[in-house]
């Protein structure tokens, strides 16, 4: 029968100190090795959560060499695991070295059974803590994604995802409106997923990264020895989008000339090459987005009103970050889980003052300043935990931090109304009970609370 019991690993050669361990461990399946290569057999066949580890292991009793080999090993195949260290009396520079190389923490010998359990113990809760968290981090991304990759818990962006997810299947235009970096190209890919072209191309086009003598041949192809350069016959973006979908990023970016060129294909969904007079039939959906207010555009004659009622038979306007409660922590802990993997392992999560700093912050570069904020802290950070600092971040003040507990948040409210209904009764208790839908005696009870004077 296989045990259920906590796995801990005993990393240590005196065999009467193995036996000692063991017996002290009651609440633990206790496995022991006594050199580094059973330690490491061990660590693979049996997965402990928790590993106590003496440095001076055999061929270097005296040392710390293959001690710190064993720790070097145990932080390369699995991170996660909780290794507290054994050290000699007064050999401090021993335990802080093995803290900068992964270690959970130490303890000195001679060793006391009572003070190394309750580090054991707590290594163990820490190790539950965090398996529970990915756990729940795995399952919650999964559960919070919309229109398949975008990830999510504001009920603004799921109404807009659902949005989208009604006219996936239809053929008219859509158009995004949303600042810089709130994940427009994201919502239009998935569109073209939950859409009936799905098998067709996905091709984008950012307009305003191709100079405008330029964007015309990009979108619409040209054939040999049109110009200057043209060595043979090119098709355009929106014929490689043919059975698909064209995404138009920055639409408000397209000169007025080659507007009329984009309505004209709108309109009768044929398009010519330069430098040819054939007309090519095309089937593709279009798709827009810009940053811009397109209707002021309208207004000042840079953007034709006709080619903005083609592109917006639909409009999509997606809510900056900071309009979207509790996404920024979520994507932040999605960033990290990605780049501590890909960069830098030994992170593991945020520190406290970190995932206050990204709630108070407003984001004003939205999801794409967020992922570089948290990919460059990932690659700087020193210890396990992501701090503000490495954030660049300020560490917000404590009216900030105290306006994100429930408790604090509803005394504050509570507050501010009481004092206006008595300013509007002029301190008449009958009539403020009555206007704020409480009892006398609760009032007065508030009043006390809250130290308010009639």
């Amino acid at each position: 029968m296989t045990s259920e019991l906590p796995k801990l690993l005993v990393v240590e050669d005196d065999a009467g100190l193995q036996a000692q361990l063991k017996w002290a461990y009651e609440d633990f399946e206790v496995i022991v090795a006594g050199d580094r290569a059973s330690a490491l057999a061990a660590l693979r066949s049996e997965e402990p959560a928790v590993v106590t580890l003496d440095l001076g292991l055999p061929p270097d009793p005296d040392g710390v060499s293959e001690g710190f080999a064993v720790l070097d090993a145990i932080m390369a195949m699995k991170p996660d695991t909780k290794v507290i260290v054994a050290t000699g009396h007064g050999a401090r520079d021993s335990a802080l070295q093995a803290i900068a190389k992964g270690a959970y923490d130490f303890y000195q010998k001679p060793i006391d059974i009572e003070a190394i359990g309750l580090i054991v113990r707590r290594a163990f809760q820490l190790h539950r803590i965090e398996n529970e968290n990915r756990t729940l981090a795995a399952r919650t991304s999964k559960d919070e994604r919309v229109l398949g990759t975008m990830i999510t818990a504001a009920p603004e962006m799921v109404r807009v995802a659902r949005t989208i997810e009604r006219v996936a299947n239809t053929n008219v235009s859509v158009m995004l409106l949303g600042a810089s970096g709130t994940g427009k190209e994201l919502l239009a890919r998935g569109l073209h997923q939950a859409s009936d072209r799905s098998e067709g191309a996905f091709v984008a086009i950012n307009c305003a990264a191709i100079p405008e003598n330029l964007l015309e041949s990009e979108l619409f192809g040209y054939e040999k020895g049109a110009f200057t350069g043209a060595i043979k016959t090119t098709e355009g973006k929106i014929e490689l989008a043919a059975g698909g979908t064209l995404f138009l990023d920055e639409v408000g970016d397209i000169p007025l000339q080659l507007q009329v060129k984009l309505l004209r294909f709108l309109q009768e969904r044929v398009i010519e090459r330069i430098g040819s007079r054939r007309s090519i039939a095309v089937d593709t959906r279009i798709v827009c987005a810009t940053h811009q207010d397109l209707e002021t555009m309208i207004g000042e004659a840079r953007f034709r009103e006709d080619l903005f009622y083609r592109l917006a038979e639909i409009v999509v306007k997606i809510p900056s970050l900071a309009e979207r409660p509790g996404d920024a922590t979520l994507l932040a802990k999605v960033f990290l889980a990605r780049f501590s993997k890909e960069m830098n392992p030994q992170v593991r999560g945020f520190a406290a003052n970190a995932l206050t700093a990204i709630d108070a912050w407003p984001w004003p570069g939205n999801v794409r300043e967020l992922e570089n904020r948290v990919k460059r802290a990932v690659i700087m950070a020193d210890g396990k935990l992501v701090t503000a600092a490495d954030l660049d971040l300020a560490e917000p003040d404590a009216e900030v931090v105290s306006a994100l507990n429930l408790k604090t948040a509803r005394e504050a409210t509570d507050r501010k109304v009481i004092r206006h209904a008595l300013a509007r009764t002029e301190g008449n208790i009958s009539s403020t009970a009555k206007m704020l839908g409480i009892s006398r005696p609760t009032l007065y009870d508030l009043l006390k609370q809250y130290d308010l004077s009639a």
